[in-house]
């Protein structure tokens, strides 16, 4: 049985290396004033379009993946006589991995033989996404179904996420901030440096003052935590600041001999709750707290 990797808008990855490993995605659902889109990684709607909407004082919401958009997923490569594993946002995040479970559970009431696992990454952006293309990896080089499955599963709490998010206000908005706590910070060019830790929650870990030396942070945060980093394929996700994320991956190569540096943008499913300027470097290290 054809085994196919399934995931959604949320893990970042660059839409050529979506459709070079063939994964499938469903995307999560965000809503402007003039109009409601599906994330597809900057097909509908420009990322940088989206983001100077933001800047000029949009206020977009998000809506996460239905039971029914999953149903019919999975009933589509059910027929197919497919298998399917769906890595998705951390559950600590999203509603999205409930809801995956539910369809799924509904599903195998109608197709009692569908092959369906569902796997909480307690990942998010392109944290998620270099977990998918290890996963798609070994399925393009002969790994079975089970064995992708536990790798992931033995693995997902080894990728790190450090991120930097520009303007307080936007964490505000999402009731992860007080509105006292984001405007002196904004005052005193606070940066805070979050991460996501063993249960997939988004925490802050620091706060730093000013962006350039949050920035390298990051690479101190790398340095301390990656394990065989002449092996890793990293990931930097930005929020329609491509010089920052150079900047970034200067230092990174710079410092260390990666394997290779994914970037992109942080798609509108998050970048609706962290804003421009929101930077993150993602890769596998030493097991999350």
């Amino acid at each position: 049985m054809d085994t196919i990797i399934l995931t959604d808008s949320s893990c970042d990855l660059p839409l050529e290396i979506i459709e070079k490993n063939q994964i499938s995605f469903l995307g999560l659902n965000y809503h402007l004033s003039y109009g409601d889109y599906v994330d597809d990684f900057g097909k509908s709607l420009d990322y940088k379009k989206f983001y100077n909407s933001v800047r000029e004082g949009e206020m977009p919401t998000t809506s996460q993946i239905n039971i029914y958009r999953f149903q019919d997923t999975f009933r589509k490569y059910a027929k197919q006589g497919k298998s399917v594993i769906y890595i998705g946002m951390s559950s600590a995040i999203s509603g999205c991995i409930n809801c995956a479970t539910m369809a799924r559970d509904q599903l195998l009431e109608e197709m009692p033989n569908a092959d369906i696992t569902v796997i909480d990454s307690k990942s998010a952006s392109i944290g998620q996404g270099i977990l998918i293309c290890k996963a798609a990896e070994m399925l393009s080089n002969g790994y079975s179904k089970c064995e992708i499955i536990n790798w992931v599963e033995e693995n997902k709490l080894n990728v790190n996420h450090w991120f930097i998010v520009d303007d307080l206000m936007h964490l505000k908005r999402g009731g992860r901030l007080s509105y006292t706590a984001a405007t002196i910070g904004s005052i005193l060019d606070i940066k805070p440096i979050l991460c996501i830790n063993r249960k997939g929650e988004l925490i802050n870990f620091n706060n730093i003052r000013g962006r350039k030396k949050a920035i390298r942070t990051l690479i101190k945060l790398f340095e301390e935590n990656c394990i065989n980093p002449e092996n890793q394929v990293i990931g930097i996700s930005h929020g329609d600041c491509i010089e920052d994320a150079l900047f970034l991956k200067e230092l990174v190569t710079e410092e260390f001999k990666v394997k290779d540096v994914i970037i992109n943008y942080v798609g509108p499913a998050i970048g609706s709750h962290t804003g421009p300027g929101m930077l993150s470097l993602c890769f596998f290290g030493k097991e999350r707290s």
